[in-house]
């Protein structure tokens, strides 16, 4: 039968989704995220977004927030990452960090603080993990305009989801070092 008739009126042919069409012999995944690049500088200010399992909105509370800040101020000293401004809106993170010349890697340190920070916002708002997505969002700051620009467009996120009237109303968010470009 003709894909068109069979998948409705216009509808594009389906494709095999058989293992054997991937040569990863897997499922095709649902959502497919760009590899995580290294950068072109040699410690970049890097811009991340952590959003929660299933988009749950359990973040903007004075205890989550105060979890992820205490895991960032620890990071400089126990993992060599270095966290900037950042912002906790109610399913999601945005923050900026950067790496010592001897940091864990990306991926190993954004692990941990998910893991640690899982277990204790699950524990404080006696609820069941899993807390984070797996994946996140990272992406390399150019400039010191990039990094000015970035984060008044993260500032105003509160505003835009029409939580509060103006930035400095929103009280889930803050500073912890200065990254200087």
């Amino acid at each position: 039968m003709n894909d068109k008739i069979e998948n409705g009126a216009g509808a594009l042919p389906r494709r095999n989704a058989s293992p054997a069409a991937r040569p990863e012999g897997g499922p095709s995944p649902r959502f497919r995220h760009l590899a995580h690049l290294p950068s072109f500088r040699d410690n970049p200010i890097v811009f991340f977004t952590a959003c929660t399992f299933q988009r749950r909105k359990i973040l903007a509370t004075r205890n989550c927030e105060q979890i992820l800040r205490e895991i960032w101020e620890r990071s400089a000293k126990h993992d060599g990452w270095w966290v900037g401004s950042y912002v906790v809106m109610p399913d999601h993170v945005h923050f900026f960090a950067r790496a010592a010349v001897d940091a864990r890697s990306k991926a190993e340190w954004v692990g941990m603080w998910k893991s640690v920070s899982a277990r204790r916002i699950a524990a404080t708002l006696s609820i069941k993990p899993s807390i984070w997505q797996p994946d996140y969002f990272d992406r390399y700051l150019r400039s010191s305009e990039s990094y000015s620009d970035k984060w008044q467009y993260v500032a105003q996120n509160p505003v835009r989801a029409g939580l509060v009237i103006s930035v400095a109303d929103w009280p889930y968010r803050g500073t912890i070092n200065d990254l200087m470009f």
